[in-house]
């Protein structure tokens, strides 16, 4: 299956409601970035939506929001937050054409094995519209691994993310900064904007 590792899913299964209530001191800085290029009213795919901190977040500063994850545990979670149906669904499973004004995939595309990255790219520059802003962010690296949870990532360096991408985005940026994650462990973030092209 297309962007699916069963140990990755597996780990948000069991630990679902832990994910999705921990409290961390959460920043928006990047969110609040993207959405300032965006009309209120517009809709924006969420993949990987996880408790659904980040559609909350976009749903209250009125923006049209799909929230989804690949884990029925996590979409459950979410959906109990919200109180908006949160849907089910893998990066295979992403068949929406000319559908959305933006994609948000925050950490959730770092774990798609690498053979399979740009085929999933793919599909979400489809889901866009014309000029649709689709935002995802990654792990920083040299080579593809697991973390200590048994998570996989690709993570991936600058030069390599934008071979990946190709040119067929109308525009690429690629920031780094140092942040952390669920681990705890001092990480360099890469996060990109990419803007669908004619």
């Amino acid at each position: 299956m297309v962007g699916e590792d069963q140990n990755t899913l597996r780990f948000y299964s069991e630990e679902a409601e832990a994910y999705a209530n921990r409290n961390d001191d959460r920043s928006y800085e990047h969110l609040d970035l993207f959405l300032a290029r965006l009309t209120p009213g517009c809709s924006i795919l969420e993949l990987g939506c996880g408790g659904g901190d980040d559609s909350a977040y976009m749903l209250a500063r009125g923006f049209d929001v799909t929230p989804t994850d690949g884990s029925p545990e996590l979409a459950y979670q979410a959906q109990k937050r919200l109180g908006v149906p949160a849907e089910v669904l893998k990066f295979d499973q992403i068949v929406y054409r000319n559908k959305f004004d933006a994609v948000w995939a925050n950490a959730c595309l770092l774990h798609i094995p690498r053979s399979d990255l740009k085929t999933v790219l793919k599909r979400i520059e489809r889901s866009l519209k014309i000029d649709g802003l689709f935002y995802a962010s990654y792990k920083a690296g040299k080579q593809e691994g697991r973390d200590k949870f048994g998570r996989y990532y690709n993570y991936p360096t600058v030069a390599w993310l934008k071979q990946t991408y190709g040119p067929t985005w109308r525009s690429l940026e690629i920031n780094t900064v140092m942040g952390s994650g669920y681990d705890n462990e001092p990480t360099e973030w890469l996060h990109v904007v990419a803007t669908k092209s004619l």
